[in-house]
């Protein structure tokens, strides 16, 4: 008797369910990757699926449903709830040949689970046709903006406050972008991908890699004061695939790839501290009483020593040299503010942006202790220097032209000149392949970022150069910027790089 009457009441909670949702079918709760759940939206006629390669960190995504558009829609979602200002971010493509050229994949955020929700989504379609599609309200016609990129593989979409913006690119190269303001669907809403298959009788399948739900600062918070959480990525160069390998709640800054390929070096609230990249966990590196570590730090070639820029009172950041096992550190320059930014091939010269009288220039002084050289002598401000592994070069980074551009020069200080030349964007922290063959470096928007400036917390991106001179390619997109990428992060076999993104991770959990 006690068997029946627990069967009927689970069969009484199903309808209950039922009739609570009746279009949002197949909803489960099960956490998958860093989605809640997943549904068919819509009286689809094939249910659809999702799942994760946590190896990969790729989701693939099969969904029927005849369009998302008008007044209703149908299609698989994979969703996560969120409040307050996001930025969703992933490289997408649809498989296979495809039945109906509409078919389509994208980010959607929406209201609820019915299909007649108001809803906003970046969406791109079996023909390359891409728009910011939007319903005002519930059972509103859809509304949209075509961009002007087709076929890009490179989606994101992102919320601050009723502003909608989405951002596409073909990989490789900068965003396009598309805006609808004043939409209001409410501030906890559903975000996630999803997959149309614009035919009822059909299942289509998307292929979602680099997934990233990113939870921005606030717009009024305090820069240097205040911080929102950290990861470590891994980017391979060839592909551009990246790989989340440690996440923390506060500031992690400017990881270094130590030459035997074990570990990662970074700074974090003042302390160094090294990355066991086998076993993915961090320890403090001892730099005695050095303890207010910035993210101007830098190895040694041959990885035995550990550059350290640390402030002391009154004179702002001063260079430090440790063993990278650590050690006390000795002071190198006697002086500040000093920021360390590379070191010779020989072990024997450092190179570091001080700011004397006022301007911030390229020096040079002894590893060991000495007088300092002075390099450029510019009013404008000249900061990032490093060498070429072959020691015939100093590439660093100048806002003299009023962009912030990549400059090189002999290690005497003659033959400067500029590398980037376009103007198109902030270009930051040159860093040079260990084979020699590549600058990578970080690029800020100029409508987000002055040019001598270089903040926490913006859209930025790792672009790639030949460095026998071309065009620069965009590798990774995300939101970052001071102390993403400040300082060498090559692996010592230059097939990838270690930057550093931020999220909110106590919303992103």
């Amino acid at each position: 008797m006690k068997h029946k009457l627990f069967f009927f009441q689970l069969f009484a909670l199903a309808l209950l369910a039922l009739a609570g949702a009746p279009y949002a079918s197949w909803a489960q709760q099960n956490k998958l990757g860093v989605f809640e759940g997943q549904s068919d939206v819509g009286p689809v006629l094939h249910k659809g699926s999702a799942t994760y390669n946590a190896k990969t960190q790729e989701y693939t995504l099969t969904g029927s449903g005849t369009n998302i558009w008008a007044e209703k829609d149908e299609f698989h979602f994979v969703w996560k709830k969120l409040k307050g200002d996001f930025i969703l971010y992933t490289r997408g493509k649809l498989m296979g040949k495809g039945v109906d050229p509409h078919r389509k994949i994208g980010w959607m955020a929406r209201t609820s689970l019915e299909p007649n929700a108001p809803h906003v989504n970046a969406v791109v379609h079996g023909d390359g046709l891409t728009a910011l599609q939007y319903r005002k309200a519930t059972a509103a016609v859809t509304e949209e903006v075509r961009s002007k990129v087709t076929a890009p593989d490179v989606i994101q979409l992102e919320r601050r406050g009723n502003t909608y913006t989405m951002r596409v690119a073909k990989f490789g190269e900068p965003f396009v972008t598309e805006q609808v303001a004043n939409l209001n669907i409410g501030d906890e809403i559903y975000v996630g991908l999803f997959v149309c298959a614009h035919n009822k009788d059909i299942v289509e399948k998307g292929l979602f890699r680099d997934v990233r739900l990113t939870v921005p600062a606030k717009e009024n918070f305090v820069p240097y004061r205040e911080y929102i959480g950290s990861q470590i990525e891994l980017l391979e160069i060839a592909t551009g695939n990246r790989d989340i390998i440690y996440t923390a709640p506060k500031s992690l800054q400017a990881p270094n790839w130590t030459p035997d390929n074990k570990t990662l070096i970074y700074n974090s609230e003042g302390l160094m501290y090294r990355f066991d990249l086998d076993q993915r966990t961090p320890e403090v590196i001892n730099t005695g009483n050095v303890k207010s570590n910035n993210n101007d730090h830098v190895l040694s070639f041959d990885g035995k020593m550990l550059g350290l820029s640390s402030s002391l009172p009154n004179q702002g950041s001063i260079i430090w040299t440790v063993p990278v096992t650590g050690g006390t550190p000795k002071q190198i320059t006697p002086t500040g503010p000093s920021y360390l930014h590379g070191w010779s091939p020989d072990g024997k010269t450092l190179t570091f942006t001080g700011q004397r009288n006022n301007e911030f220039d390229i020096y040079t002084v002894p590893a060991a202790g000495g007088p300092e050289k002075r390099l450029t002598n510019h009013p404008a401000l000249d900061d990032g220097s490093e060498y070429t592994p072959d020691g015939k070069w100093i590439y660093f980074n100048s806002n003299r032209t009023g962009t912030m551009q990549i400059w090189r020069m002999k290690p005497d200080g003659s033959n400067q000149e500029a590398v980037t030349t376009t103007n198109e964007f902030h270009d930051w922290f040159p860093h040079i392949s260990p084979d020699g063959k590549w600058i990578v470096f970080l690029s800020f928007l100029k409508e987000e970022v002055k040019p001598d400036d270089h903040p926490f917390y913006k859209h930025v991106y790792l672009r790639l150069l030949p460095i026998s001179g071309g065009q620069p390619k965009v590798i990774a997109y995300f939101y970052g910027g001071q102390g993403s990428i400040n300082t060498p992060s090559w692996s010592p076999d230059s097939k990838r790089v270690a930057f550093i993104s931020n999220t909110d991770v106590n919303v992103i959990k």
